[in-house]
Order: C-alpha cells, then structure tokens, then sequence
C-alpha cells in the first residue's frame, strides 16, 4: 500500500515514527497502530535492523498500511528500503540525488525542509511531499506563509513537536498530514499503550 492508497481508504494523514523499533517487536506494534486508525508507519533507520523491521511489516501489513523508511541520507540506504518493501522514504534533509534514486525505485519521497529554497530544491527533484522539520523551532504562522508560495499539490506535513495538544493550530495553517514520533512511541513500549496514544492522535485529528 502506497501512502496515497491509504489516504484513499480513509486514513488520517498521521505518520508513526518508530524510531528504535525492534524486529521482533514491530509487527505487534504495527498492528496495533493499524488497528487504532494510522495506516502510515515510518522506522527510521537509525532503528535496531530497520531493514528486517519495515520487512516484516510489509509481509504482514502490507495490504492495510503503507510501510516506509525514515532517516533515508543516502542512495545506498534507498536501495537497502526498496529490498525490505518500503514505499516510501522519508529524510531530514533535502538532497536532489537521493530524492531522484528513490523515484526511479518506485518509492516515495518525503524529504525534509526548514527553508523555501530548500523546499523549492525538493520540489524541483521530484518531491511532492515535503516534511517541515523540526516544527516545534516555528509557529504554525511560518506554514501558512510557505503554504502561500509552495504549489499547491505539494502537501505540506509537520514533523517535530507534534501531538494531540497542537494538530487543530497546524492543520488550520495549511498542514496536509503529520509526522509523530516521541509521544506515540519510545522503545520500550508495549502495544496496548502505542495503540492507545494512537487513538488520541486520531481521535484529534478527526476533530
């Protein structure tokens, strides 16, 4: 599942960062995102094995949830997403050549931004989908006015500083989806705690 197919299907536009996942742990994890309503999981790749991770995922999740990378610096760590089944990347940064290897491979590319010239240089590798990262440095103020320039069939997601608390401000200044990874996930949790943070988020979205 692509992460168009999962908004397609009705998901909220709500990103799960799983940074520190382990394998062992990521498809119960997994599941019970899905089961909570996020269709759209990340493990970035600063995670324990997070080729065998987003593998796993993919094989069991495949079909309800798009599964991707994040953390994704280098064509070689596209190339290590695409063999375990990810769909998409998602990066800190906003490097033309990554960006362009991961459309040949066939997966989406959700670079990182801070500036207009850094989103404009996305935009103009083939990126439809940009990740303002770290949010919590601005205001929602500062996504209404990139929001004024950026084409309008880029989305615009906010990574950083995101939780229930906030998502009313953001969506109401142009955000097209969120990225949440601290407050919904911390090694160590368990699935009954993931899921329920994970219904807040949804539930808020929603609202």
């Amino acid at each position: 599942m692509t992460i168009d197919e999962a908004l397609d299907a009705g998901a909220p536009p709500i990103m799960a960062i799983l940074r520190g996942v382990r394998p062992d742990e990521a498809v119960v994890i997994g599941r019970a995102l899905v089961e909570a309503g996020i269709r759209l999981i990340e493990v970035p790749f600063n995670s324990p094995e997070p080729g065998v991770s987003i593998a796993a995922m993919a094989d069991a999740l495949g079909t309800e949830a798009a599964i991707g990378g994040g953390t994704i610096l280098t064509v070689e760590m596209v190339d290590r997403l695409a063999a375990a089944g990810g769909r998409f990347m998602v990066s800190p940064n906003s490097d033309p050549v990554v960006i362009a290897h991961a459309i040949v491979c066939g997966i989406e590319a959700v670079p990182g931004f801070l500036t207009p010239t850094e989103a404009f240089t996305a935009i103009g590798a083939g990126a439809r989908r940009l990740k303002l990262f770290p949010g919590s440095v601005f205001k929602p103020d500062y996504l209404s006015a990139l929001r004024d320039v950026v084409p309008g069939d880029v989305g615009l997601w906010v990574v950083g500083g995101v939780g229930a608390a906030n998502l009313a401000e953001w969506r109401a200044r142009g955000a097209a989806g969120v990225g949440v990874g601290g407050s919904l996930y911390k090694p160590g949790d368990d699935d009954a705690t993931v899921g329920a943070r994970a219904r807040t988020l949804v539930a808020a979205w929603k609202s």
